[in-house]
């Protein structure tokens, strides 16, 4: 029973310990908080407060409400200057910022509120307060107008408006109260400022006009143009001004030529990003007086109050680090239109003193300047006066300015007067540091840099950073006179005079535009009637002989300059700097004469220009053989040959041609320096994907089919896949099952066959062989019953219709009585065979010009066409193309054209391809791209829809391009070549007209032995599989697969 007594005891000791230490009395607490519209905010945070002592009386209530206000008003701007960098877009960038200066102003005016040196009447504090809530409230309608509300909500977790609603509460002023008045203006308007509004001259000191007729065009060049320290009037002339002024200098004043005659229309609105408080036409960004007055103490405040907030709430020490009194600050805006200025729209405003009020004013001297300036006259016209900041209000805008300026400056009597009888000087007042002469680096690691003259820490500032800096030199135009004050941490701002002092010094002048120093010489003995010498002594004798001591001097400087104990300074060089704004007189000087630039050298000779050069320089037979069937440009000039000796060497034939050529080239070509640039190589390579994300591709031979005795010439897979046709110069020609390799046909012909064609239909499995002149049309006895029924009513030639005699003349229609087929007779040999997409037209390709090079047969009505285009040159191979059905594809031996046979013209430009001579062309199944080979080993790719010209030429094999070949379905192509390989790429074309084609190569096949100085004749795709056969001019068909 006894421990139950003792722990209930230390519960209620426990209890009441609480209640006394963490904060007020809870009951009076409640007493008092009863009597606020919001109980319950104000009972947690005085609850929670650090004071212990009783609430006796209601002022002191209303301080302790004040002081508990700023605290969570700070806090609150510290949360909110946190929030910049989680702004989503430019809207909530806007609203931020508004809040921030609001928030900045609502500390501001509660700390004037508790400002014990300032005179603060209830009527006052109730006016500030307000001003407080009202900030807040325009915080919140800023988020809401700009519809970003979700971001608000952190900002008001601080109670700030509830414990101000509080403080106005007890506050208790009646609502009725008249501000006193004097001859119609305020009271708190000074007489100096009276009578300038009531003048009708008061004095311009810069005039606007829109027309030019005034010293500036816009209101925002004259205020920026204001300077000194008395009233500075800007008359604005009649006419509307596009503007939006933000004005930021003090005792600026403006006046216009009446209601709606002189009238400022800004441009900003909530539609197009702007918050209604930033939306004003006219807004004075100033700072009052006393906050300057008060900033001291508004930093001690800022402090206490946050670490009383740590304290009992335990928040982030980054709270206290982002915490800035009102002097960090540049600007407050202070909000002096009324709510009719906010429309959220394009505002207009007109000039006349009834719409705007000012709250700052000069001092009384001004004031009284004014007054004597601007005379008594009855004021006669609307003006509109608006304030700026304090800072820089009668400094220069820069040193030219000064020095434009010192003229007009120095003319001021007055100023010259109160600069000669003033005793004040800024090397007479003490160091705000009270520390002494110590090194400075003692409080290196130290907050603090050292004590003022009470004894309390003189406080680190925080420096600017560079862009701080840069802002500073562009709002404020005397930034460039402030040095900093590292003894005592502060930027002191060099006055006029020891500018132009500086200036003067650095120029190497006299510091003093008063000191002379080219002074005539005032010779002040007089020689007029002198007749004894000044002094008639004689002269001593050691000025006769050489002076010992100074002999004993000279050798011990030798000596030491003999051991290095006395070194000379070596004279430095200049740097050789290139004058870029400099005369052209040393150019002018060199460009007399050429600059010599010597000869490129001539190549030294290698291991294959030695007479008994190493057996792998030496050229073989068949290397030789391959040079004689080079061009002549490309075919090596010198040949390596072996000798027993040197007496053997013959005569080199070409040493009088490569001397005279080289003879031409000093005389004749011109040179010139080009400077080389040293770029890695890795970085020009293009970058690729990999091989294994482009798989499935031909890479390893799966099957050779064997039996043709000769060179394989061409071959023809089926459209299903299953059968492949070969021809071979030995006259035959094989059909192939594509799986197992089994010959199933075979037709033997007389001459060697050149091309073989397989019919592009399923229903029709017919094949087209072009065997010297005759071009063959074979049944392959492949299909069904009633497919050959359709294929023999094909092949049977009946009464033939009647043909152009042009055309019957190279063109004749026979029965095969030999193979049962159709036999197409034509003048010249057939070097390349092509179906049309539908299966019902073939064109043939002979080695002809104009119109007979190429002709087109139409296998149903057995009849023959020939182009109504003539054509310049040989052509090489014709392709239809696969999705247009007029467009027909030529290709010459340089260049390759396309035309429209329905329409019989050139459909587009013809494809200029650069090359020597094409030997093969393929298309891709879209249409829109084109591979072209040639007989010099280079593939050009063209994209018809971007030029025509290549988009890509790639030069891959060192022989001729025998043939090339698109697959119908997989983004594959390749080529083949006389050298025994076979090159396959990737190559992608979008849908997307902005993505050009992706082209990536993937594996060179070697299979095939070379013969007769011939490689691989043809390639061709599988029309379903991404296999690739190949015929080889060693008798051999292999098939590549994935």
């Amino acid at each position: 029973m006894a421990f139950r007594v003792y722990i209930l005891t230390l519960m209620f000791l426990c209890i009441f310990v609480a209640s006394t230490v963490s904060g007020y009395n809870s009951k009076d607490v409640k007493a008092w908080c009863s009597q606020t519209p919001n109980p319950k905010p104000c009972e947690y945070f005085l609850t929670h407060n650090s004071g212990q002592k009783p609430i006796k009386s209601e002022s002191e209530f209303l301080k302790i409400s004040m002081k508990l206000a700023l605290e969570r008003a700070i806090l609150a701007k510290s949360h909110t200057s946190t929030l910049g960098p989680k702004c989503r877009d430019t809207r909530e960038k806007a609203a931020w910022e508004d809040c921030l200066k609001l928030y900045d102003v609502t500390v501001s005016k509660i700390n004037e509120t508790m400002d014990p040196n300032v005179k603060c009447s209830k009527t006052d504090a109730q006016t500030w307060l307000s001003t407080a809530l009202t900030n807040l409230d325009t915080c919140r309608a800023g988020f809401l107008e700009l519809g970003v509300t979700d971001i608000v909500l952190p900002l008001m977790s601080n109670n700030v408006s509830s414990l101000i609603c509080n403080t106005l509460a007890i506050n208790k002023v009646p609502f009725n109260y008249t501000p006193p008045e004097k001859d119609g203006f305020p009271s708190w308007v000074k007489p100096g400022d009276r009578k300038l509004l009531q003048s009708s001259t008061p004095g311009d000191n810069a005039v606007v006009a829109k027309d030019g007729s005034g010293n500036f065009r816009t209101i925002k060049d004259a205020v920026n143009a204001a300077s000194g320290s008395g009233r500075f009037v800007i008359y604005v002339k009649q006419g509307v001004y596009s503007e939006n002024l933000e004005i930021r200098k003090k005792n600026v004043m403006l006046r216009g030529d009446g209601k709606g005659r002189t009238i400022i229309t800004g441009s900003r609105s909530v539609g197009g990003g702007s918050t209604t408080f930033n939306s004003a036409t006219v807004a004075p960004m100033t700072k009052k007086k006393s906050e300057a007055a008060n900033e001291d103490q508004t930093r001690d405040t800022t402090k206490k109050s946050v670490s009383a907030v740590k304290s009992s709430q335990k928040e982030k020490p980054v709270v206290s680090k982002q915490v800035k009194s009102s002097k960090e600050e540049e600007d407050l805006l202070l909000d002096s239109a009324t709510d009719s200025d906010y429309d959220g729209d394009s505002l207009s405003g007109s000039l006349n003193s009834d719409d705007f009020d000012s709250d700052v004013f000069d001092s009384e001297d001004d004031a009284s300047q004014r007054e004597t300036e601007g005379g008594d006259k009855d004021s006669s016209e609307d003006e509109l006066e608006l304030h700026g900041s304090h800072e820089g209000s009668d400094d220069d805008e820069g040193e030219q300015v000064d020095s434009e300026n010192d003229e007009e400056e120095d003319g001021s009597d007055e100023e010259r007067e109160v600069a000669e009888e003033s005793d004040s000087s800024e090397d007479e007042v003490a160091p705000r540091n009270t520390v002494g002469d110590v090194p400075l680096e003692w409080y290196k690691d130290e907050k603090h840099i050292g004590y003022d003259i009470t004894g309390k820490k003189i406080t680190k500032k925080e420096k600017q950073d560079k862009l701080d800096s840069f802002l500073a030199n562009m709002d404020d135009s005397k930034n460039w006179r402030k040095i900093y004050d590292e003894y005592n941490d502060e930027e002191v701002e060099l006055t006029k005079e020891e500018s132009k002092l500086i200036r003067r010094m650095l120029k190497g002048e006299a510091p003093h535009a008063d000191f002379d120093p080219y002074a005539p010489y005032v010779d002040w003995f007089k020689w007029d009637d002198a007749i004894h010498p000044l002094s008639s002594a004689p002269e001593p004798k050691r000025r006769f002989i050489p002076s010992k001591w100074e002999a004993k001097k000279v050798v011990k400087y030798v000596r030491a300059i003999r051991k290095g104990l006395i070194k000379f300074d070596k004279p430095e060089e200049e740097p050789n700097v290139y004058l870029l704004w400099g005369d052209d007189s040393a150019s002018d000087q060199k460009s007399k004469h050429l600059t010599y630039i010597p000869p490129p050298k001539l190549k030294l000779p290698g291991h294959e220009e030695s007479y008994n050069p190493s057996l792998e320089y030496i050229p073989t037979e068949e290397e030789k053989a391959a040079y004689e069937l080079m061009y002549e440009e490309d075919r090596p000039k010198f040949i390596p040959k072996r000798f027993t000796s040197l007496r053997s060497i013959p005569a080199y034939e070409n040493a009088l041609k490569e001397s005279f050529d080289r003879c031409l080239d000093l005389y004749l070509c011109p040179r010139v320096r080009k400077k080389r640039i040293n770029i890695d190589p890795e970085s020009l390579k293009p970058k690729l994907p990999s091989r294994k994300d482009l798989r499935p591709y031909p890479n390893s031979c799966y099957l050779e089919y064997k039996g043709h005795t000769g060179a394989v010439t061409s071959v023809s897979p089926d459209c299903s896949g299953q059968w492949i046709a070969s021809g071979s110069a030995d006259g035959s020609v094989r059909i192939w099952e594509v799986e197992t390799g089994r010959c199933l046909k075979v037709w033997q012909f007389k001459e060697a066959v050149k091309c073989v064609a397989w019919n592009p239909l399923p229903d029709f499995p017919i094949l087209a062989v072009a065997i010297g002149q005759d071009l063959v049309i074979l049944n392959t006895e492949l299909g069904t019953d009633e497919e050959q029924q359709k294929i023999e009513e094909l092949l049977r030639l009946g009464t033939l219709p009647e043909q152009d005699e042009a055309v019957a003349a190279i063109v004749s229609w026979l029965p095969d009585e030999t193979y049962g087929g159709i036999k197409i007779k034509h003048f010249k040999n057939i070097s390349y065979v092509d179906w049309h997409p539908r299966g019902d037209y073939l064109s043939a390709v002979m080695s002809a010009g104009e119109t007979r090079g190429v002709v087109i047969h139409q296998l149903s009505m057995h009849k023959t066409q020939r182009l109504p285009i003539k054509m310049r040159g040989l052509p090489v191979c014709t392709l239809f193309h696969p999705t247009h059905r007029g467009m027909f594809i030529i290709a010459t031996k340089k260049n390759v054209r396309v035309f429209n046979l329905q329409k019989r013209e050139l459909a587009i430009k013809k494809l200029e391809t650069g090359l020597r001579e094409i030997s093969s062309m393929a298309i891709h199944p879209g249409g829109d791209n084109l591979i072209v080979g040639s007989k010099e080993g280079k593939m050009c790719w063209f994209d018809m829809d971007l030029s025509s010209k290549p988009y890509k030429t790639l030069k891959n094999h060192p022989k001729d391009i025998t043939n090339v070949a698109f697959h119908r379905s997989y983004p594959l192509f390749a080529s083949c070549s006389e050298d025994s390989t076979a090159y396959v790429f990737h190559g992608k074309v979008y849908s997307d007209l902005n993505e050009n084609p992706l082209i990536v190569p993937l594996e060179i096949l070697r299979g095939h032995s070379t013969s007769s100085n011939r490689g691989v004749l043809d390639c061709k795709f599988h029309p379903r599989q991404p296999w690739l056969f190949t015929a080889g001019a060693d008798s051999v068909i292999k098939l590549y697969c994935h």
